[in-house]
């Protein structure tokens, strides 16, 4: 008679989401640092699309799938979009495409903090490379060749 082991994956869970947390708390940090600092929509994509992709791993993929149940294309036109307003919206007021601008409120609770439009650009550019960067690594991993 054949023991059947039943697999606890417990702790695997318990870190990935831990794990997951982090990872995702540095992508925003990246991603509202861009403008002014290193980092920006790209990097805060592939950051996000990295905390996703380890989830992906850790549990299965029906499991995840079932969670974000997210169309990764539709994902891409919406950031292409967002990205392409934004630097048209510049050119409605007689400046070049993807002219910057800026400037700063005095908020209730933030403070003094400073708006601009480099922001919505950044996140179509991050909307566009987690969706591109997941549905890459997700079609080859479903690859069944």
């Amino acid at each position: 008679m054949k023991k059947q082991i039943k697999s606890n994956e417990l702790m695997l869970h318990t870190l990935t989401r831990v794990v997951t947390f982090i990872i995702l708390a540095f992508s925003v940090y990246l991603f509202f640092a861009g403008h002014n600092n290193p980092g920006g929509g790209f990097i805060g994509g592939l950051m996000t699309a990295s905390a996703l992709l380890l989830m992906y791993l850790s549990f299965d993929m029906k499991t995840i799938k079932k969670a974000l149940p997210f169309d990764y294309t539709a994902i891409i036109a919406i950031g292409l979009l967002i990205a392409i307003a934004t630097g048209v919206s510049s050119m409605l007021f007689g400046y070049p495409f993807l002219t910057q601008f800026f400037e700063y409120y005095q908020l209730p609770i933030l403070g003094e903090t400073e708006l601009t439009t480099a922001l919505p650009f950044d996140l179509g550019v991050y909307l566009v490379v987690v969706a591109i960067a997941l549905i890459i690594i997700l079609t080859i991993a479903e690859d069944d060749a």
